[in-house]
């Protein structure tokens, strides 16, 4: 895995706060990411924006007007998270697909590939950039565009059920599961939309809990405990 697009929820980095950023988790998440990008990995990263706003969530708000609201969300996840990844030694770029004044860059592959050449870990915000498209469907496009080998979905469980392990505490989790299967038994790995899409392009996934220890680090490395969705 040479090229990874990491996933990560929002919910996720606000640690037991459920809201806004968790520093200390974040800054976890920075050093195991650091220490793949030392071992020769490029990093590429969409994050959430359910610690700030699920506009879906919300009945009084114009749909469109609400995702606008999410997609700023992320952005300002991924500023922060940079940051942090920064105060850690990594160099970081931000884009997005709209124009946030100097905030971000546009995204572009050519320089996508010119930043991973320099050894950047490049943060996607923004989503899609238009309304009725969620952060799944975002990471799988630019995992796409950019030609990532996989992508590894840091969740808050850890793997792929065939019920909500919160609920029904006899689910059965999968060690492997094809797309076909997620698409056929809508599993939610990701939401249907993004789903046909890594079906239709042969994008694998990775499924694994982001609160394990070294987590993200085992995954890189082939130690896998969570669900491989395999194409």
């Amino acid at each position: 895995m040479s090229r990874i697009m990491l996933k990560l929820s929002g919910e996720a980095l606000a640690g037991d706060k459920k809201t806004g950023f968790d520093e200390e988790t974040v800054r976890g998440v920075a050093k195991q990411v650091l220490e793949i990008t030392k071992k020769g990995h490029q990093v590429g990263i969409v994050i959430g924006g359910g610690n700030f706003w699920r506009g879906r969530s919300s009945n009084a708000i114009d749909r469109t007007k609400a995702d606008q609201i999410g997609m700023l969300a992320t952005v300002m996840n991924c500023i922060y998270v940079s940051e942090i990844f920064r105060s850690v030694g990594m160099k970081t770029a931000i884009m997005t697909p709209f124009q946030v004044g100097a905030f971000t860059e546009l995204f572009s592959k050519d320089r996508v590939n010119e930043y991973f050449a320099d050894g950047r870990v490049i943060f996607f915000a923004g989503g899609t950039g238009h309304p009725y498209f969620s952060t799944d469907t975002g990471v799988v496009l630019r995992a796409i565009e950019i030609e990532a080998e996989t992508i590894l979905l840091a969740k808050s469980i850890d793997g792929v059920y065939d019920d909500d392990p919160k609920s029904n505490p006899n689910a059965k989790k999968y060690d492997e599961v094809t797309i076909d299967e997620v698409i056929a038994k809508n599993l939610q790995v990701v939401d249907m939309t993004a789903s046909i899409l890594a079906r239709d392009n042969k994008m694998p996934m990775i499924v694994f809990g982001l609160n394990e220890e070294n987590s993200i680090v085992n995954v890189a490395s082939g130690k896998i405990t969570g669900t491989r969705v395999t194409v």
